[in-house]
Formats: structure tokens, sequence, C-alpha cells
């Protein structure tokens, strides 16, 4: 799979489909190009679609600095020029759509239309900063593994790791296995996150592309009332719930994902 060197990083993407509009896709913390795989299956019959990894996570490099949001801004505005890939249609998760919110206030001309999937304007909470604060330290001395069931809580909803399906329970069982085996450094990550400043209402106000917002019924890192409040404060903004989905809607439901983004897509035609 291809990387590109931009912005002091070399970024892994993966491109698929074709098209005169494409998709660019930003992940969550902790997660990975991959939780995008049951939307690139669906839309790279008509569309270029780009999945990439954010520095320092997936199989991106990590230059051991340049993990906050602004940067990751950068970085995939220097992605998305590189590769010829603008205005495209940005979908972002998460960490992703902390990323997404900024590329479409500060860069509209790389941006056609912005999807937000369980993320924020809101600082953290003071409890979280302070609580995964010290999680991040324990990361850097002893890994991931012994904290997976934490993550694991907090990617997924409880209609997910409750259900009795099949499907679901391989697709649980193997992010799991990925969330074990993450890298130390991921804590500088994971430390930017629960660090970011606060996204104003003015830089919201100059998002002025269409908007789609999903939240999950069963996500408690990011719960609906915050998406409410976001697509609020963003004009030309829509909001879809998404029950049965905790953090991770794209992999817990991914044809609800699909459906909303197609209404997107297909009100840019």
């Amino acid at each position: 799979m291809p990387t590109i060197q931009v912005n002091g990083v070399e970024l892994f993407y993966k491109e698929t489909g074709s098209g005169p509009e494409t998709i660019v896709f930003s992940h969550g913390l902790l997660m990975d190009h991959a939780m995008f795989e049951p939307q690139r299956v669906a839309f790279d019959g008509r569309y270029r679609v780009i999945a990439y990894d954010h520095r320092g996570q997936g199989q991106s490099s990590d230059p051991g600095y340049g993990h906050d949001m602004d940067t990751l801004t950068e970085d995939v505005a220097s992605l998305i020029q590189a590769l010829n890939a603008a205005p495209c249609h940005f979908a972002g998760l998460s960490m992703g759509g902390f990323v997404g919110m900024r590329l479409a206030a500060r860069r509209p001309d790389l941006v056609r239309s912005l999807t937000l999937m369980h993320t924020g304007a809101q600082k953290e909470a003071a409890s979280s900063r302070l609580r995964y604060g010290f999680l991040a330290q324990l990361v850097k001395v002893v890994g991931t593994s012994p904290f997976t069931g934490i993550a694991v809580k907090e990617l997924f909803g409880r209609t997910t790791r409750t259900s009795g399906e099949q499907v679901k329970g391989a697709m649980l069982g193997a992010w799991t296995e990925k969330l074990r085996r993450r890298p130390r450094n991921i804590a500088h990550s994971i430390l930017a996150v629960m660090n970011r400043p606060e996204f104003s209402a003015t830089e919201l106000a100059a998002i002025r592309c269409a908007t789609l917002v999903i939240a999950g019924e069963d996500d408690t890192a990011q719960p609906p009332a915050n998406q409410q409040r976001l697509a609020a404060a963003i004009a030309n903004a829509r909001l879809v719930r998404i029950p049965g989905a905790g953090h991770s809607s794209t992999l817990e439901q991914p044809q609800a994902v699909i459906a909303a983004m197609r209404e997107l897509l297909a009100s840019k035609a």
C-alpha cells in the first residue's frame, strides 16, 4: 500500500475506486484507516476513495512530535493537495472529526462536503483529561494490552458488545486484538486528543459546506447531545442518530452510515 511524504511525516493511505469526486476518510483515536472498509466497498464504484492513517497511528510514521489537532489538519491538507483530491468529500470520525471541522473552517477550498461522526467542538472534560492522562503515562511504560478492555468499552457500544451476531462478534474480536497490539507511542496521540482546545463558535460558523453530523445512540465517549449541539452550530448541517451504534458506527452499523452519507453525496451531485 502507498505512503506519501507530507508536512514532515510519511502518511500511509489506501486508495481505491475512481470517479470525478473523491471521498477522504479520517479515523478515530486508537483505530486506523480500516475502520472505513465497509464504506470504501460501498462507494468506490462511483468515487475515488482515500482512507489514511494519522501520524503516529496505523501504518503512518511517527516523527515524535506534531500529534496535536492543528498539525494533523495541516497533514491532511497537504495529503489532499499532493494527491490532487480537492475539493473532496471529507468524512472524519471522532479524532478525524476534530481534524475535519478544522479543515473545513480553515481550508474551505479543499472540502466539498463534510461528514462528522461521533465528534464535538468542546474540549475534553477535566475528569477525562485527568483519567486518560494517567492512562497515557502507563501506556508509555507497559503498552496498551492491560487497558484493552477499557478501550473496547469506549469505542464500541453496549448493543455491539452484547450482540450474539456472529459477524459483529468476529469484527469485535479482530479490533480487540488490534487494540491490544497498539505500540506504546500511541500515548502521544491519546494526550493530544485529551488536551485539545475547544473549537470556537466563530470557527464553527466558518464551516459553510453541506455537513452531515452522525451520532451513535450507544456512544458514551461522545454522547448524542454533543453532536446535537455541533449540528446546531454549523450552517447547512443535518443530524442523523444511529440506533445500536457506539463510538464506531462505521463498523457497528455500517449500512446506516452508508445510507446517511449517500443522501449527503446525492445532495452535492
